[in-house]
């Protein structure tokens, strides 16, 4: 992918957390940008893509079982 440089203007204080967190990270400020900014436009996916693959798998299930419930409510309340 190419690049193209831009220039961001931000509170100083916010440029020394975002030169620390990336450092932490051993990643520059504009790859900590870059990344973050994808997470936050998530995979690529459309929200009605994502959104149908969830419906899905809440529809079946992923397969765990409790077992029987074996109480009600008004137990569950007077404990």
């Amino acid at each position: 992918m190419s690049t193209k440089s831009i220039t961001l203007s931000m509170p100083e204080e916010l440029i020394r957390r975002a030169k620390v967190l990336a450092a932490e990270r051993d990643m520059t400020v504009s790859s900590l940008v870059a990344r973050l900014l994808q997470q936050f436009d998530g995979d690529g996916r459309d929200y009605d893509e994502v959104w149908d693959a969830e419906r899905r798998l809440m529809d079946q299930g992923i397969g765990l079982r409790v077992g029987p419930i074996t109480w009600s409510g008004h137990e569950l309340h007077e404990l």
